[in-house]
């Protein structure tokens, strides 16, 4: 396995972004929610809302203490909103398991609503320098494209892990530094469709460049368009109950939708993922 960690890591400290989780003294807190909202939603969308929902809720106990309606008012526009009630459920459980401090043990992580493989080990080795291998989207295809000679990484297994561990630092911090850069590394030069090979400081050990950027075939899984589609229609009906704040009537919801049959969809689906509260005539947030 090519020695990447130094290439990486010098490459990081001089091309990192300056993103608000990886400041000094951003917190454990910080970091687990930034956490949440990244999952399948851009850095861009994630620090505004970022810095506002810090600023209304800075500690679990705060977020704990909200209810789920104004968790999914203050979540806007991000996406999947499920991911705002299971933080919300997730501070709850670091106030009545922990005393209010996000836990540092993986597995304590894990047990917290909401929180995967790779958001506890994120939490682990940025908010507390624990040596543990950080496996997302970008960090994949890295190790995909770097150690496997392969143009897009497979399926996600445990064996993304293991690559991972195996290419860190013995040095905790060092380590962080490693999985940071990985992801960025990812993120902004080795993408998907364009990578930037040029700029890229493992280029010289990368074995599919190596071998002269084979096309060895796409197994990710294609998300389905949005225009037109279920998630469309559950969005609109949530925004509409985000931005009026009270029940409103079945009839005066999307009634110009331009399917009915979907629309009851969406309407059913918000209410089995305890999105919405329904009557006989009203729909709501869960309060």
């Amino acid at each position: 396995m090519p020695d990447l960690a130094p290439a990486l890591a010098a490459w990081y400290r001089e091309n990192a972004r300056d993103l608000p989780w990886r400041r000094p003294g951003f917190g454990a807190w910080g970091v687990l929610v930034s956490e949440f909202m990244l999952q399948q939603t851009p850095v861009n969308r994630v620090v505004p809302h970022l810095a506002a929902w810090l600023e209304r809720w800075p500690t679990p106990e705060a977020l704990a203490s909200a209810t789920p309606a104004d968790v999914l008012r203050q979540w806007a526009n991000l996406g999947y909103p499920r991911r705002a009630l299971w933080l919300h459920i997730a501070a709850g459980e670091i106030c009545e398991r922990h005393g209010g401090v996000v836990p540092r043990d993986v597995d304590a992580l894990l047990a917290l609503s909401g929180v995967g493989d790779y958001t506890a080990r994120a939490v682990a080795a940025f908010a507390y320098g624990e040596r543990q291998p950080v496996v997302d989207t970008n960090t994949r295809r890295v190790l995909a494209r770097a150690v496997d000679g392969r143009s897009q990484p497979g399926p996600p297994s445990r064996r993304d892990l293991a690559v991972m561990a195996a290419l860190l630092p013995e040095d905790p911090a060092e380590a962080a530094v490693v999985n940071a850069a990985t992801m960025e590394l990812g993120a902004t030069t080795c993408l998907a469709r364009a990578p930037r090979c040029g700029d890229c400081p493992v280029s010289a050990e990368c074995a599919w460049h190596g071998a002269g950027h084979p096309d060895t075939g796409d197994e990710r899984r294609r998300q389905a368009r949005y225009e037109g589609s279920d998630r469309q229609a559950r969005g609109a009906v949530l925004r509409i109950l985000r931005e009026t704040g009270a029940p409103v009537e079945l009839a005066d919801l999307l009634p110009d939708w331009p399917d009915a049959a979907q629309r009851d969809r969406a309407v059913a689906s918000l209410v089995a993922d305890g999105l919405a509260v329904r009557t006989p005539t009203t729909l709501a947030l869960p309060h």
